[in-house]
């Protein structure tokens, strides 16, 4: 099973480490992962494998929203399924 998790904000130093670390812990694996800066916005998309967590995806998303308001960023987590319907034209 594939969510996509998206980090919206201002660029500063270590948020791709504090999110890739966060993953890690809980058994997510980052299958993809695409970030540009603009203008000194940070824009990061990740598609990550949830086969397997520690944790329910719930609780993932939640402490990943936390982690976003540490960073001062915006951190979003769907499945994929929701994704590509919203996504879709």
């Amino acid at each position: 099973m594939k969510c996509i998790i998206t980090v919206l904000g201002t660029d500063k130093v270590g948020i791709i480490a504090k999110v890739c670390t966060y993953l890690s812990e809980v058994n997510i694996n980052i299958l993809d992962i695409s970030q540009t800066i603009v203008d000194g916005y940070f824009n990061m998309m990740m598609i990550v494998d949830i086969s397997e967590p520690s944790k329910s995806m719930e609780i993932v998303s939640d402490e990943l929203s936390k982690i976003g308001t540490d960073l001062g960023v915006i951190i979003t987590m769907q499945h994929e399924d929701i994704f590509n319907c919203m996504h879709r034209i």
